[in-house]
């Protein structure tokens, strides 16, 4: 991730559907927006963990359609991690997106290798997203699903770790940042408590 302030730092959401909101959201995260054109859909595909990365065919409809889907199930995402029923408009959203075709796998010639079938299209990459929102927010993880701790950051991620304890979207940021505050806080603390025992004294 690339934030406009601070430095790069890696994020691993832990699903391919969550991936797709790093690249803006609704309502105040609509700042953040990164898909205004088909090449910018494509470059998240090829960021993503989509291997190998399909040769899409993009319309400048597909990137509206992937923008309302994107924020459909961020606010879904969000409220399951918050223990919340999604809202009944955003349910759709992703049951329809999720009702398309997907992206179909296919053996190469070489019978060795993997690629996708034509055609392979906008509609398809989101039908492909959709599904996996599906599987993710009802399969064995949904209850893992989860809006990092850290202040003023709302990245979702599913926590797949064994232990089930992760609690932010990484350690070298907001993982890094509570570590800090906290020692300061600590280090006030203490002083203000020897300040206090030699006002005593």
């Amino acid at each position: 991730m690339r934030p406009f302030t601070g430095a790069p730092f890696r994020f691993d959401p832990g699903a391919l559907s969550l991936e797709l909101l790093t690249t803006g959201g609704p309502g105040p995260y609509r700042r953040y927006e990164a898909l205004h054109a088909p090449e910018d859909l494509a470059a998240w595909a090829e960021r993503s963990r989509l291997t190998p990365t399909p040769a899409l065919e993009i319309s400048a409809a597909q990137v509206a359609d992937a923008r309302e889907l994107r924020d459909a199930l961020f606010r879904a995402a969000t409220a399951r991690a918050h223990g919340e029923r999604p809202a009944a408009a955003d349910v759709t959203v992703l049951n329809e997106a999720a009702a398309c075709p997907p992206l179909a796998p296919v053996l190469a010639p070489d019978g060795a290798e993997r690629r996708w079938a034509a055609p392979a299209d906008g509609t398809r990459l989101l039908a492909t997203v959709a599904r996996d929102a599906v599987e993710l927010l009802t399969g064995p993880y949904a209850h893992r699903v989860r809006v990092c701790s850290g202040e003023n950051c709302a990245l979702v991620y599913v926590d797949t770790s064994r232990p089930g304890r992760r609690r932010w979207c990484s350690m070298e940021r907001c993982g890094n940042r509570h570590k800090v505050r906290a020692l300061r806080e600590r280090r006030e603390r203490r002083a203000g408590e020897q300040e206090d025992e030699q006002e005593e004294r």
